[in-house]
């Protein structure tokens, strides 16, 4: 992040014999098989309740609910912001992203044009693609996914908007991705959290350590990369001067998925299997931290 001046309606579930469902039983023909003889010394109004009876009893564990279906989700009723770092467009919009906004402790860019592969693949491209492939997953386990930009955002929003976008959806967790641009011999990801500034972000400093924790574990196991070799203590580190977290009022943290100038680092941002990857890593991450203890 090198800074550049620029289910579905609810199915009853039948048992074996499709007489458990209302229907005739069918033989190994495929006919239906003939109805049972009425037992002697019973009255058939027993007879016909009995097996009502037995009938609902055999349904009735079978049956779902679209409701039970959601909420089988394990992350049903959370909701996450991701943010993808900078905007394809940034270079051409210098004057707009130079702007200074207030970051609570000090004023900083708007934006910055983020970096790229040396053989120019974007740090915006790159988590752009990312981003979304995140976001499905995170859909697929029943959260909520809020973007702080579209595909067709040309620059912007700027970092104060970034962080306004999680505190207004009132987000559970929320994680900005980006890219490094380091020098080329250094290489790893690492995770960047917020610390406590006398600002917004306060409160929740506490809750992004252990939100950064569990992606940093989840992002080293499900893709193998190493811990940076140039920045933080075990790809952890604390920083104060991002608007991005310093405004938060959710737990929010940065990832820098790797050094895109590095060319080990860069062959793993350009390959979409690994991008996959990555997805379902952080995804991991972020599903471990929203579905423990606190």
């Amino acid at each position: 992040m090198i800074r550049r001046p620029l289910a579905a309606a609810a199915l009853a579930l039948c048992g074996v014999g499709a007489a458990a469902c209302g229907g005739a039983e069918v033989s190994d023909t495929g006919a239906s098989a003939p109805t049972p003889s009425v037992k002697h010394g019973r009255p058939a109004t027993t007879q016909d309740q009995a097996a009502g009876t037995a009938s609902a009893e055999t349904a009735a564990p079978a049956t779902r609910t679209a409701a039970s279906e959601a909420e089988a989700l394990p992350l049903t009723g959370k909701v996450v912001v991701i943010d993808p770092g900078h905007n394809g467009g940034n270079f051409r919009h210098t004057k707009e992203i130079n702007q200074l906004v207030d970051i609570a402790n000090q004023k900083k860019a708007c934006d910055t044009t983020g970096t790229s592969t040396n053989d120019g693949y974007t740090e915006a491209a790159f988590t752009w693609d990312l981003s979304n492939r995140l976001a499905k997953l995170l859909k697929a386990k029943g959260a909520t996914v809020k973007l702080t930009r579209t595909s067709s955002t040309e620059w912007g929003p700027c970092i104060n908007q970034r962080a306004a976008i999680g505190n207004k959806a009132h987000a559970d967790a929320a994680i900005s991705i980006h890219g490094d641009g380091a020098a080329g011999n250094l290489r790893g990801f690492h995770v960047i959290m917020p610390k406590k500034i006398g600002g917004p972000v306060d409160p929740v400093v506490k809750d992004s350590a252990r939100l950064g924790l569990n992606v940093r574990d989840a992002f080293r196991s499900g893709t193998g990369l190493p811990y940076s070799t140039y920045i933080g203590k075990q790809a952890l580190n604390y920083r104060s001067d991002l608007g991005g977290l310093n405004l938060s009022t959710v737990p929010k943290i940065f990832i820098e998925c790797g050094n895109m100038r590095n060319a080990r680092d860069a062959a793993r941002f350009k390959d979409p299997a690994f991008r996959a990857r990555m997805a379902r890593s952080l995804e991991k991450g972020l599903e471990n931290y929203l579905t423990s203890a606190r």
